[in-house]
């Protein structure tokens, strides 16, 4: 009898797998991977912070803790902190129980409850999301069953910055209703974020079109090395009234990057409906995976709600946002020593993470055949792979992309 899944076809590969894969099969002596959204050390290795390596210790010897099952929605402690540090302990929405969280598979878990509970509780429909954006924004709502998915425009390849005018027409012209999805800092995978002054136009326009905002909070002070500076268009739009989402992720801030901590924080109008919104988040997360893990929500949140291990964190959040600014510096300027044609001061105006390089697809394809560099065909970065023992060879390799392919 022939296979029931004869007829299955093979799926395309996730890139940036596939380019660590690749970097990791390659023999070269001088192969560097800028693909993977992972923090390295200046030697080029994986950080276990120092704080949470030592909350790791305190929770395995806990003689509290077992392992029983945790509420469907999470370790309270965890989300109510998480809650705290996304909206500022005084937030009068956490005052008056308009705000909440559940606890999630990291970010992209709580995206995704979030989307069913968009999709089949609410009944929205349309979902857009910027231009570029991370893959998997995609993926996620199309998953929960959104067939309405749009763009709106962000990043503008001649100016090598946000196309605010674009922005602003495009979410203007969407229907009421619609989801937006926002990056709430160190925009991935462009690192260009709003102004405050910009960020105001945005709610305006949200607002008057009644759009629902759902944000992306994936560096939380990884990005600037301030959580507070970090949060701030979040805090913005609920000090503006507007009811929204936000997706948190403890990968990057605390490099718990296989423990998937992370939570959907719940902003609402009033707290009537609380329990009307909680329960339906519960029978979600019921049906998709039942109820979430311990682990790495103990280390985050004994983090958390510890003065003296927090500020710990504050001190390590600080040491990786600061080296990534460093290896900004460095490969503008060493690309500016080389004379490289074209303009590199978006590198050093970024934030975060990722640097958006301007690079085609062919120059890309050239750094990784000839130079042993990994990065995404769009020309994405993480700066985060870059130390002093490489930046000069990739800077060099950039150069030789830019002069010997154009556009």
């Amino acid at each position: 009898m022939a296979s029931i899944f004869g007829n299955v076809e093979v799926g395309p590969k996730i890139e940036v797998f596939a380019l660590t894969k690749s970097f990791t099969e390659d023999t070269s002596s001088c192969k560097v991977n800028l693909s993977v959204g992972a923090y390295r050390t200046p030697d080029g290795r994986p950080w276990v912070l120092p704080v949470v390596k030592k909350t790791e210790i305190q929770v395995a010897e806990c003689e509290n803790i077992n392992h029983e099952y945790l509420p469907v929605t999470g370790l309270e402690s965890f989300t109510k902190a998480s809650v705290s540090l996304l909206l500022g302990e005084d937030s009068p929405a956490i005052k008056e129980n308009r705000a909440v969280g559940v606890q999630a598979l990291s970010g992209t878990g709580a995206l995704r409850i979030g989307a069913e509970f968009l999709f089949s509780k609410l009944g929205r429909r349309v979902v857009y999301y910027s231009n570029p954006t991370w893959e998997n924004h995609h993926k996620v709502f199309a998953g929960a069953g959104f067939t309405d998915i749009r763009q709106y425009k962000y990043w503008n390849a001649q100016t090598r910055g946000i196309d605010m005018d674009g922005l602003l027409d495009d979410l203007k012209n969407a229907p009421e209703g619609a989801v937006i999805i926002l990056h709430a800092c160190a925009h991935n995978p462009t690192g260009c974020d709003p102004t405050k002054e910009q960020w105001t136009q945005i709610a305006d326009v949200m607002e008057s079109k009644k759009l629902f905002p759902f944000f992306d909070s994936a560096y939380q002070g990884f990005a600037s090395g301030d959580p507070v500076r970090d949060a701030f268009a979040v805090r913005y739009f609920v000090s503006r009234g507007f009811e929204l989402f936000c997706a948190q992720s403890y990968a990057k801030n605390f490099g718990l990057y296989c423990e998937r901590v992370g939570n959907l924080t719940v902003v609402q109008k009033n707290s009537s409906t609380t329990a009307a919104v909680l329960s339906q988040l519960t029978l979600i997360v019921r049906a998709m995976y039942s109820n979430p893990p311990a682990f790495g929500a103990r280390i985050v949140e004994s983090i958390l709600n510890s003065p003296v291990l927090r500020k710990e964190w504050y001190e390590c959040i600080k040491i990786m946002s600061s080296r990534i600014l460093k290896m900004r510096k460095a490969l503008y300027e060493e690309l500016t020593r080389l004379g490289t044609p074209g303009g590199w001061n978006h590198i050093t105006d970024q934030i975060g993470m990722f640097s958006y390089t301007g690079l085609n697809e062919k120059q890309c394809q050239l750094l990784i055949d000839e130079f042993h560099i990994y990065l995404l065909k769009t020309g994405r970065i993480s700066m985060s792979g870059l130390n002093e023992n490489n930046v000069v060879h990739v800077a060099k390799a950039i150069h030789t992309a830019v002069t010997t392919i154009q556009n």
